[in-house]
């Protein structure tokens, strides 16, 4: 298998540590969705990361269905997703919040990095800023024990830990010290573990200042 994408973006990276915790072997395809996005366009229409190319060739777009792709390779006992009922409706949700919070923190980054000063539209910014704290305060209030679903790390944990490492990288002025507590904590805990240690963005992966 073959994942397409850098590990400054955390759907890739959430991709990537999934495959990591499932001993899934791969290998990488870090073409730049703005340097390379012709090329991209060939892998996925939408020139959009992550995709993940299968041995036969097949191709997988979109993370969550790449994560529902692998949960079925490893079979229910292994899947970091639960199969049914209350257990997979928490674990989608919380996983929605992480993801929607991305959306947020990747909105802000864009308009910031792309966007000319004279042409940044300050409300927007706002209304990002606050749906994104919104999502944050929730996810604080949650209580790992010691991962979010119980005794191993699971979707949801990574789906967070990868968003908690994307807002310190592009936004850091959304999770400053000592305003979520209990999410510094959760952050500094993922990190430590292996998978996401194996998937930390390397330095060149830096979105451009603008186009």
């Amino acid at each position: 298998m073959i994942l397409v994408g850098q590990y400054d973006s955390p759907f890739v990276r959430r991709v990537a540590i999934s495959l990591h915790k499932l001993d899934l072997p791969f290998e990488r395809d870090t073409r730049s969705v703005f340097a390379d996005a012709a090329a991209m366009r060939r892998v996925n229409p939408l020139g959009r990361i992550p995709s993940l190319v299968l041995d036969d060739g097949e191709v997988l777009i979109d993370s969550a269905a790449i994560l529902d792709h692998i949960d079925q390779v490893v079979g229910p006992d292994r899947a970091l997703l639960p199969s049914a009922g209350a257990a997979r409706r928490q674990a989608l949700r919380i996983s929605a919040l992480g993801a929607g919070a991305v959306d947020k923190a990747g909105a802000i980054a864009y308009e910031r990095l792309l966007r000319p000063a004279d042409k940044i539209h300050q409300p927007w910014l706002d209304r990002c800023a606050e749906q994104l704290a919104s999502a944050l305060g929730v996810l604080e209030t949650l209580e790992p024990a010691p991962w979010l679903l119980g005794s191993r790390l699971m979707q949801p944990d990574i789906m967070v830990g990868a968003m908690l490492g994307y807002l310190k990288l592009r936004v850091p002025d959304a999770f400053p010290t000592g305003r979520y507590p209990a999410l510094e904590r959760f952050s500094d805990r993922c990190e430590s573990e292996a998978e996401l240690q194996k998937t930390r963005p390397a330095a060149d992966e830096v979105m451009p200042s603008g186009v």
